[in-house]
């Protein structure tokens, strides 16, 4: 397995085209508990290009009926990625003053149940600005949402066979 850079640049294009609309090759989970992660995952799939087939524990998008947990739910999402040894992007917890464009942000309740996975699409002045979908933003500042925990992951690279 070989390690290949994540394309950080390509995350935040994709983001900046698909923040306030939706592409059509994904289906839209606004109505099913919230399109935020899937939008996450298919800025994550433009940076790394590389998706992980691995049934149930992979990261993956065919179909509304065939994808990963981790494509669509936050919690997996963080999983996979701070986990993954196979195909696919993989990356570590990080605290937010280290994120940088392309990474992701996770927001969560004081009980520890994260909810939400903004896309940092830019670090300016120490202040993160970043893209969601469910409540569509572009360049939206993190310390604009009210939450009770965030952690970061950071994207360290891309394994490829």
């Amino acid at each position: 397995m070989t390690i290949i850079e994540y394309n950080r640049a390509a995350v935040v294009a994709y983001a900046r085209k698909w923040a306030l609309r939706r592409n059509p090759k994904y289906y839209n989970f606004d109505n099913l508990g919230g399109d935020c992660t899937n939008f996450a995952s298919q800025c994550i799939y433009a940076g790394a290009g590389i998706m992980n087939y691995t049934p149930t524990f992979g990261w993956y998008y065919i179909d509304i009926n065939n994808r990963a947990p981790a494509w669509t739910g936050v919690e997996y999402l963080y999983n996979f990625v701070t986990t993954n040894e196979g195909e696919g992007p993989f990356g570590e917890d990080s605290p937010l003053n280290k994120l940088q464009p392309g990474d992701i942000v996770q927001l969560g309740t004081a009980t520890g149940d994260y909810y939400h996975s903004p896309v940092v699409v830019a670090v300016k002045r120490g202040r993160i600005y970043v893209a969601a979908h469910t409540y569509d933003a572009y360049m939206r500042p993190l310390s604009s949402y009210i939450f009770a925990r965030a952690r970061g992951i950071h994207i360290i690279g891309v394994h490829k066979k």
